[in-house]
């Protein structure tokens, strides 16, 4: 059964920094696209930060470009997201998510629970 959960989240202060985890059960990531995506309240869920299978190429919303950093652990089977110089409005619950390659959709794949990130000023 797969499983995808997030932890590492909470409160901090503007500037300050959090690094969220995923750990994947069910699967290996090695073999899946993995991605952050969050959604704040009224809001569409967004892609923060995305990492393809190979772990060779990453993707960033422009607005976390320079401060977000997605990485994968392949030994650990798990997923992390550091995030630097946090800002007010990256507040938000943030969503760990995998789907295979060749797919075009992140609703098409495995996701977890969220974790909740709140950034206050």
């Amino acid at each position: 059964q797969v499983h995808l959960v997030e932890s590492g989240g909470g409160l901090v202060q503007a500037g300050g920094s959090l690094r969220l985890s995923c750990a994947a059960s069910g699967f290996t990531v090695s073999g899946y696209d993995m991605a952050w995506l969050r959604q704040a309240p009224g809001q569409e869920r967004e892609v923060v930060a995305s990492i393809n299978w190979t772990g060779r190429t990453t993707t960033y919303a422009d607005v976390v470009k320079g401060r977000f950093t997605i990485s994968k652990d392949n030994a650990k089977n798990t997923v992390s997201l550091q995030m630097n110089s946090l800002k007010p409005e990256d507040t938000a619950v943030y969503y760990c998510a995998a789907k295979i390659h060749f797919s075009s959709s992140w609703s098409n794949g495995y996701w977890g629970q969220g974790t909740q990130v709140t950034v206050s000023s």
